[in-house]
């Protein structure tokens, strides 16, 4: 299950801000992007599991982390240059149940989990799909459960398990693209129905505005990108359907390292108080929410 092809199911670019009043979206920026206006949700420490982190990130009081942007609402730049979203939002409420902070370096998406091999960055952090593959590389301290959600028109319906014979855009090389739109669309074909037109787009802003622009019926991606599209979208797309999928995504630490464990016992502490949902929540992602952290949890 991937994004990108076989690596994961991380997106190459970002949903870009649709303009108001206009059936166009503005070009996709990594400096720049107006976003929902978030309050940080206030975090206490937690001793006892602060004291379980390795002592290099004890003593320097910080999570270094790497990063790839844009990817709204997850990880990207508002306007003053400063990475925000949801992720970045929870891993700042992680490092303050830790009582260190995180300090956000970019990255190339390619080169995060090599850069945490060589001990460059303490995690990383980039809507990372935990797969087994990658766990042969890093370890993973789950967070958000990541499923495929569809979007249609403002009242014009589309079946996510009917739609033969109908234009679906997508992200090329996401899962959406590679493997689940193909299968249903095979289904179609062995049921004696036309096949799923599958409009695949180098960008996901031009899969969405393919949508708004009545271009295609329908389009396919991951939950938080589906739904930060149409709250983007000044009511011209809406939900088509309930999400689907079961994919997990992950931080990465060092292979063997404790930190993983750190981290998830961080992120159970934040579910357990109930931050977690209310950041979640904050940023309207609470659909993909999870009950349960655990160290690498992938089954594929």
């Amino acid at each position: 299950m991937s994004v990108r092809s076989v690596l994961g199911r991380r997106a190459l670019q970002a949903v870009c801000v649709l303009a108001v009043g206009a059936l166009a979206l503005t070009g996709c920026s990594n400096s720049e992007d107006s976003g929902p206006a978030v309050e940080k949700v206030k975090v206490d420490k937690v001793d006892s599991i602060a004291a379980q982190l390795p002592d290099k990130i004890k003593q320097s009081g910080k999570l270094v982390v790497g990063v790839n942007v844009p990817y709204q609402p997850n990880e990207y730049k508002d306007p003053s240059g400063k990475i925000v979203g949801y992720d970045v939002d929870l891993m700042d409420a992680v490092a303050a149940t830790l009582g260190v902070k995180a300090e956000y370096l970019e990255s190339a998406f390619e080169k995060i989990i090599p850069t945490i091999q060589a001990g460059t960055y303490d995690v990383g952090m980039s809507s990372i799909t935990d797969t087994k593959e990658r766990e042969a590389q890093v370890d993973f301290a789950t967070y958000f459960n990541v499923r495929t959600q569809w979007a249609q028109q403002k009242g014009k319906p589309i079946d996510p398990d009917n739609a033969c014979g109908k234009r679906v855009a997508v992200q090329a090389t996401t899962i959406q693209d590679t493997d689940e739109l193909p299968d249903k669309s095979k289904k179609c074909v062995a049921e004696g129905k036309p096949a799923i037109d599958i409009k695949s787009f180098e960008e996901q802003s031009a899969a969405t505005n393919a949508l708004v622009l009545g271009q295609v019926d329908g389009m396919a991606a991951d939950l938080p990108v589906t739904v930060y599209a149409i709250q983007k979208s000044d009511g011209k797309i809406e939900k088509s359907g309930a999400a689907y999928g079961a994919a997990l995504y992950g931080w990465a630490t060092p292979k063997g390292s404790p930190l993983a464990a750190v981290l998830q016992k961080a992120v159970q502490s934040l579910i357990d108080n109930g931050k977690y949902l209310e950041i979640a929540k904050n940023w309207g992602v609470e659909e993909g929410a999870l009950t349960k952290s655990v160290v690498n949890g992938a089954t594929s």
